[in-house]
């Protein structure tokens, strides 16, 4: 499953803070950021996470994000 999100995280140094957190709970996952999208995208494929754990993690470092369809 690909899950994407619109977020507010706009330059590298933002995804830097963000990564150790993606990284430790999507071990098995693919995900990254497409910052010349004007939705500053994440696409995570995951097959064992909801995008309601996804848009608190984000949350909890005060990032925005939605999902999109």
């Amino acid at each position: 499953m690909i899950l994407v999100f619109k977020t507010n995280i706009q330059t590298e140094a933002q995804i830097a803070i963000i990564k150790p957190y993606l990284n430790s709970f999507f071990l098995e996952s693919e995900w990254n950021f497409d910052l010349e999208d004007c939705d500053n995208i994440l696409r995570i494929e995951s097959e064992s996470f909801s995008s309601e754990k996804i848009i608190e993690l984000l949350q909890n470092q005060n990032f925005e994000c939605i999902e999109l369809q």
